[in-house]
């Protein structure tokens, strides 16, 4: 465990999160709570989901610019993981979040208001008057030495725009 939090503290000021097979979220550091500055106490009673803390309307969910996309894009990513692993935990966990409501006010078509050559689906959330732009790399241990550590992933989020490099270093400074 102590290595995981030396790992993601690493990426700071940028989010990172350790997650299971469940998105039950194990650890998270400082660029993670960041994000989560408002969100309803009840959200984020232990275990945290990422998934439910994402996609519940008290969330993150009416924060995020690009919404359906990012919606459809994380919905998307549990079907698959659904298919390989045939899991009822997780198909339970898919089902509530998809039927929750998009937000009232959720923004529109989500496009981007300055066009950038992506080569992944950012996701783009509204923090304290500003739009950050992340994409979100996940890593996964292939040869871990202790078999709990199979099931965990490192989810971080990576500055997809020099603007939000710039606004997270001087978060840190």
């Amino acid at each position: 465990r102590a290595g995981m939090e030396r790992l993601i503290q690493g990426y700071e000021p940028y989010p990172a999160l350790v997650v299971d097979a469940l998105y039950d979220v194990h650890a998270a550091n400082r660029g993670v709570l960041m994000l989560l500055d408002g969100i309803p106490g009840h959200l984020l009673e232990p275990p945290l989901n990422a998934m439910r803390l994402t996609l519940h309307p008290e969330g993150l969910a009416p924060r995020i610019v690009n919404l359906p996309e990012w919606r459809g894009h994380l919905l998307a990513q549990m079907e698959r993981q659904i298919a390989l692993r045939r899991s009822e935990p997780l198909r339970r966990l898919y089902e509530e979040v998809a039927a929750y409501p998009v937000p009232d006010g959720a923004p529109g078509d989500g496009a981007p208001e300055d066009p950038v050559a992506y080569f992944a689906l950012p996701m783009r959330i509204e923090h304290e008057g500003r739009v950050l732009s992340f994409t979100s790399s996940i890593a996964t241990f292939n040869t871990p030495m202790d078999v709990t550590v199979a099931e965990l992933a490192i989810e971080t989020l990576l500055p997809a725009d020099p603007a939000t490099v710039k606004y997270l270093h001087s978060l840190s400074s």
